[in-house]
């Protein structure tokens, strides 16, 4: 950029400068706000706005025609912007912690599962006698309804059925609990 500026007319030189500093007092902070909203990081923002003015430079260096300059500075942040979307760099983990993001994990679902089982667990006691030995294998020792019926020689379809009514069973008691 410096040889380029080297072989023009100073006087075009010093009126390019005017230009480009009115455009920024005029339009810098309107370009800034642009960006932030796009972005939402600061830094990325006043970068953004800064290439912006850097490449609207180097096209009047070059000899380019600007018109209407809000319109043009405008039109390249938009530019800027869509192409720092499609770069859409994938932050690491440690980044997103310096920024302020900490991963949480939040187990209490877990801890109520663990308590409501134990109470189920607990309110198995109450069953009557048939159920209460066909769900503590079903549901305490895990046990398949074809590992059961060969357990209790019964058929896998009376043990279903009896599984079936003990958990029906097993709900009301801990619904009216």
């Amino acid at each position: 950029m410096c040889t380029v500026m080297t072989k023009m007319n100073p006087k075009k030189n010093e009126w390019q400068e005017a230009i480009m500093a009115a455009a920024y007092r005029n339009y810098g902070k309107g370009l800034t706000s642009r960006a932030f909203f796009k972005t939402n990081d600061r830094t990325n923002s006043e970068d953004l706005v800064q290439e912006t003015f850097t490449k609207t430079w180097v096209y009047l260096v070059k000899g380019g025609r600007i018109e209407i300059m809000k319109a043009f500075l405008y039109h390249v942040l938009n530019y800027l912007i869509i192409d720092g979307y499609r770069k859409h760099k994938i932050n690491s983990l440690e980044e997103l912690i310096e920024k302020g993001h900490e991963p949480s994990i939040d187990t209490s679902h877990q801890l109520y599962n663990t308590l409501d089982g134990k109470a189920a667990a607990l309110l198995i006691q109450r069953l009557p006698e048939k159920y209460k030995k066909i769900m503590n294998m079903r549901y305490i020792q895990l046990l398949s309804i074809k590992e059961i019926a060969t357990i209790t020689g019964q058929s896998r379809n009376v043990i279903a059925v009896q599984a079936y009514r003990g958990l029906e069973k097993l709900k009301r008691l801990y619904h009216s609990r």
